[in-house]
C-alpha cells in the first residue's frame, strides 16, 4: 500500500518548485488504516503561500488509490538551509533595502518578520539602520536594553514571537551616532558575530536606505540568501530602487523580489480607491524581478507601529495586514525556490 500511495503522491507537484512531492522529500509519512489514508507533508516553509492547493492536490491524487475512502492531510515544515548557510544555526539571511528613505522599509521589514514568525518560522530581526534605528520602537521595546551572557555575547530581545537587536536598544534615545565607515563596519560585525541568535529559519535585516557602508559590510561579511527591495509607485522612488537593485547585483546578492508599499489608498467612508503616489510602477521592475505584493496605504499600520505592535498581529484583518502576510508568504516561497538545489532527491517514508 505504501508503494501505491507513493505512486499517487509522485503525481503531485509543489506549485512553486515544479517537482513532485516525493522527489522533493516532502512526504514524512503515508499510511492507510480502515480505508483512511493519512498523509503528512513537510512543507519547505511554514509560511507556504500555496498550502491549500497542495492539500487539495494530495487529496485528489490519493483518492485514486484503491481501498482509500477518505484522506487526512497534516502538515509540518522544515525550512531547508541555503547551500552555504550564512551563520551557524541561521538558515537564511534576507536583506530588506530601499533606494531612498520614506518608503516604509522598516515597517515592511518588521511586519514581514512578524508574519513569518506567526506562521511558525523561527525568525530573527536585525535593525542595521544604525543612523535611524526604528525597530525597537516598532516592536514596543524602546526602553529595553540589550544584555550579554557569560561569554560577553549579546542576547537578542524577544517580543511578538521573534528575536531582534537594534541600535535603539544600545544607545540613549535621541542620541545621534556620528560615525565614519570603519565604526559602522565594526558595529555590523558585532551585530552579526557577537549576537546569540540561536537556531533561526530566517534572519531579516532592515538596512539603511541607499547604497552605503552598511550594505557593503553585510554583503562582504556573510553569505546572504537574497534581498527584498521596498519602493513606492512614483517614478522618483523607482529610479532609486533601480540603483539599489544594481548595488545588490554588483555585490552578487540575488534580488528575491520587489514590494510596492503605499500602493493605493481606500477611503474608509466611501470605499473609493485613490492612487496617491500613482500605482503599479513597481510592475516595471517586476518584469525583471518578482513582484512580491502591493501594500495599500493604511493609517492602522502607522498607528500600530507607533504603539509598538506589528500590524499583522495587532490588526490582521485589515487590507494592509493581509497584503503584508501574502508578501511574507511569497517571499518564503521565493526562498524555497532558491534552496531547491540543496533539497534531497529521494524520500524515506516512515
Amino acid at each position: 500500500m505504501h508503494e501505491a500511495l507513493l505512486s499517487a503522491l509522485s503525481t503531485v507537484n509543489d506549485p512553486e518548485l515544479h517537482r513532485d512531492l516525493v522527489s522533493l522529500g516532502m512526504i514524512e509519512s503515508a499510511s492507510v488504516e480502515q480505508g483512511v489514508a493519512r498523509i503528512k507533508v513537510n512543507l519547505t516553509t511554514p509560511a507556504c503561500p500555496l498550502k491549500d492547493k497542495i492539500e487539495g492536490d494530495v487529496r485528489a491524487a490519493v483518492m485514486q488509490v484503491p481501498e482509500v475512502q477518505d484522506v487526512v492531510v497534516t502538515f509540518g515544515a522544515m525550512v531547508r538551509s541555503a547551500a552555504q548557510p550564512a551563520l551557524p544555526g541561521v538558515k537564511h539571511v534576507v536583506l530588506v533595502g530601499s533606494g531612498k528613505g520614506g518608503v516604509g522599509k522598516s515597517s515592511v521589514a518588521v511586519n514581514l518578520a512578524a508574519s513569518l514568525a506567526r506562521d511558525g518560522a523561527r525568525v530573527g530581526l536585525l535593525d542595521a539602520d544604525v543612523y535611524g534605528p526604528s525597530v525597537a520602537h516598532m516592536m514596543g521595546q524602546s526602553g529595553t536594553k540589550v544584555t550579554a551572557n557569560a561569554e560577553r555575547k549579546m542576547l537578542p530581545i524577544e517580543a511578538h514571537g521573534l528575536k531582534f537587536v537594534s541600535m535603539g536598544n544600545l544607545s540613549p534615545a535621541g542620541q545621534a551616532l556620528v560615525w565614519r565607515g570603519p565604526m559602522l563596519h565594526s558595529a555590523i560585525q558585532q551585530f552579526i558575530k557577537d549576537v546569540v541568535w540561536g537556531e533561526l529559519d530566517y534572519l531579516i535585516v532592515d538596512l539603511p536606505p541607499g547604497t552605503g557602508d552598511v550594505q557593503l559590510s553585510l554583503t562582504q561579511t556573510i553569505q546572504v540568501t537574497g534581498a527584498v527591495i521596498v519602493t513606492t509607485p512614483q517614478d522618483v522612488a523607482l529610479i532609486d530602487a533601480a540603483r539599489a537593485i544594481d548595488m545588490f547585483r554588483k555585490a552578487s546578492v540575488p534580488v528575491l523580489g520587489v514590494v510596492e508599499n503605499m500602493s493605493y489608498f481606500v477611503a474608509p467612508d466611501t470605499g473609493h480607491t485613490y492612487d496617491i503616489f500613482g500605482r503599479g510602477g513597481s510592475r516595471k521592475l517586476g518584469e525583471q524581478f518578482e513582484l512580491l505584493g502591493e501594500i495599500p496605504l493604511d493609517t492602522e499600520v502607522r498607528r500600530d507601529a507607533d504603539a509598538g505592535q506589528p500590524g499583522v498581529l495587532a490588526h490582521p484583518n485589515t487590507p494592509a495586514s493581509q497584503a503584508l502576510v501574502q508578501v511574507a508568504r511569497n517571499l518564503a516561497g521565493q526562498i524555497s525556490v532558491r534552496s531547491l538545489a540543496s533539497l534531497p532527491d529521494q524520500l524515506t517514508v516512515v
